[in-house]
């Protein structure tokens, strides 16, 4: 009853004192950071005396100042420039948070056309609060005389289709690599002989609608995992330790396959009824009946290179799957289309032999390699230590050891012919294997390793490390403590939402947080890393609502990628946010970019 009567007294005065009182001015600046990217500033002026309400406020007390876009998509989240003031407000009975004098609010944008911001906010001074009001702007930006955009100078940005181009290039070199293996290569004969039969002289527009509808297919499967899992679902399987295993498991059984011990084949039943369909159909369906032929046939090959690409798009949008089948698709595609093109001429192509294994052989190899990348996710997530830094190096050092010596005809499998001369090719690879090997050697003592810090597991996990150490890391099982710790030495927090199956969080780890100059600069903050793929279980569930569904938290990474989906507004690591000793934010975050520089210009 009382706060009832205290909201209808300020009903009253603001009423009375509309027409005087108007202690906030607000402007708006919009600057253009590339063609659909924009930052925006809303700089508040309060009068003397009055305090605009925090962005967070407790339930029961003022309405806190809160922004709306509308056509344009937050890229981070509003940060103030300055700390606020928290004192006890009698009128309330509760600490409140506030901003005086002046402070400007920033944010990065997706801009979609036509768009604008209203901020919502409420002000009181000792005597008065004056009715929740709202101020609207247009994000207009800046033009230069020539009509176009001012661009920011120096400033690289991380877009999506940054993110995306990289996923399409890893995914057609993964096509390109796919054409070499044992189960596409024989396709190639059967792809020569469909089309001499419908057109000795090759035709264009058969070979196209070939290509068009290998790339459907692929493609289609990317989007209907995107459409069935979602982003979000697949950020989460690329961190399940359980998937991870799952993987590993399919990687040792290729290249246990590949090295000769058994033969991995789909029934044949079934590339023979597509095959004897797509001889049997006329026109696009007997096409596109060879592409199926072509997908089939070659999946126990390109299914680990296919399950990679997909697991390294999880997470960074909803595009990324259909983007990474897509550049795997037109690599996969454009050699087959000139096989469709030209059928006489494929005639000349080497048959598969004895060269044909040793590729097979030296994919084994590379398959078991990147397996020990998936156990180690799973490793680091239940603690079970098995695979710490130094026993993934040591793998390491010793399979592409034996690749140098299998290719110089040290080491022969089932299936390999005896080799009485070494081709140049061949040893040019080996040099290049053994010398990987060396490389990594002085990992075993930890040595940053940056060519495979991607892979290997981090350094916190190296038992031996003679370097000098890296800034201290900590971990709490609240974020209070950090920000007590954070007081207590007058420091900053600095957020680092991580996972163990991050593969950019051990580059950034391993490139940018190991510089020296870093290192010096984050002596001024308690750094916290928060593992959101960490399987350890909470003492207690934690219920909570998010996107208006009540979720259970059952372990420790559970919560900590709550925090960065709730108030972060993100769900892809790494993620960077520095906060002052009170837990509110002080800076635009920072996502994966390796610019050193850049990253010394965001802490300071």
């Amino acid at each position: 009853m009382k706060r009832l009567c205290l909201y209808l007294l300020l009903l009253v005065s603001s009423i009375v004192q509309a027409q005087i009182y108007e202690p906030v001015e607000w402007s708006a600046e919009t600057t253009m950071l590339t063609d659909s990217t924009a930052k925006v500033s809303l700089t508040a002026m309060i009068e003397a005396g009055w305090h605009l309400y925090a962005t967070e406020l407790p339930d029961g007390g003022p309405r806190p100042t809160t922004f709306t876009l509308t056509g344009a998509e937050a890229l981070t989240p509003m940060v103030a420039n300055r700390a606020t003031v928290t004192t006890y407000d009698e009128n309330f009975m509760m600490n409140l948070a506030y901003y005086e004098g002046k402070v400007t609010f920033s944010q990065e944008v997706l801009v979609r056309g036509k768009a604008s911001i209203e901020v919502s906010y409420m002000v009181c001074d000792d005597m008065n609060c004056l009715p929740p009001t709202t101020w609207e702007a247009e994000l207009t930006a800046p033009h230069s005389p020539d009509g176009g955009v001012e661009s920011v100078a120096d400033e690289s940005t991380d877009t999506p289709f940054r993110g995306l181009g990289g996923l399409f290039l890893m995914g057609f070199l993964g096509g390109l690599l796919a054409i070499f293996t044992p189960c596409v290569w024989p396709i190639i004969p059967m792809t020569v002989s469909f089309f001499l039969k419908r057109n000795e002289h090759g035709g264009l527009r058969d070979a196209i609608l070939y290509g068009l509808a290998i790339i459907l297919i692929y493609v289609g499967l990317g989007l209907l995992i995107t459409l069935i899992f979602g982003a979000s679902a697949l950020n989460s399987l690329a961190t399940n330790a359980v998937v991870n295993l799952i993987f590993f498991a399919i990687l040792v059984i290729f290249a246990v396959s590949f090295f000769g011990a058994f033969e991995i084949t789909l029934p044949a039943s079934w590339s023979t009824a597509l095959d004897s369909k797509a001889g049997k159909t006329t026109g696009f369906l007997s096409i596109l009946m060879m592409a199926f032929t072509l997908v089939i046939v070659s999946f126990s090959c390109t299914g680990p290179i296919i399950g990679t690409l997909l697991v390294e798009a999880a997470g960074k949008s909803v595009l990324a799957p259909t983007i990474g089948m897509l550049g795997f698709a037109v690599a996969l595609a454009l050699p087959f289309t000139l096989f469709a093109l030209f059928p006489k001429v494929l005639k000349k192509l080497p048959r598969s032999g004895s060269w044909m294994n040793t590729f097979k052989v030296t994919l084994a190899f590379l398959e078991l390699a990147l397996a020990l990348k998936f156990f180690s996710v799973a490793d680091l997530a239940y603690g079970w230590h098995l695979m710490d830094r130094e026993v993934f190096v040591s793998l390491w050092i010793v399979i592409f050891a034996l690749l140098g010596v299998y290719l110089l005809g040290g080491i022969r499998f089932p299936h390999d012919s005896e080799q009485k001369n070494i081709s140049v090719t061949r040893f040019m690879l080996a040099v290049v294997s053994l010398s990987f090997a060396v490389y990594m050697v002085p990992g075993l003592w930890g040595a940053p390793l940056k060519a495979i810090s991607a892979f290997a597991p981090p350094m916190s996990t190296q038992d031996f490390v003679i370097t000098a150490g890296d800034t201290e890391q900590h971990t709490f099982d609240s974020l209070e403590e950090a920000y007590a710790k954070a007081k207590a030495e007058g420091k900053q927090v600095l957020l680092d939402f991580s996972g163990y199956g991050c593969v950019n969080c051990r580059k950034m780890e391993a490139k940018v947080l190991s510089d020296e100059r870093v290192q010096a600069r984050l002596k001024d903050f308690v750094v916290v890393t928060l593992i959101v793929d960490d399987r350890t279980a909470l003492a207690e569930p934690i219920t909570v609502e998010e996107n208006g569904k009540t979720i259970t938290l059952k372990t420790v990474g559970d919560k900590w990628s709550h925090l960065q989906r709730s108030r972060f507004k993100a769900n892809a690591q790494p993620y960077y946010i520095q906060l002052n000793s009170d837990g509110e934010v002080i800076s635009e975050s920072y996502a994966y970019d390796e610019n050193i520089e850049k990253f010394l210009r965001w802490l300071n």
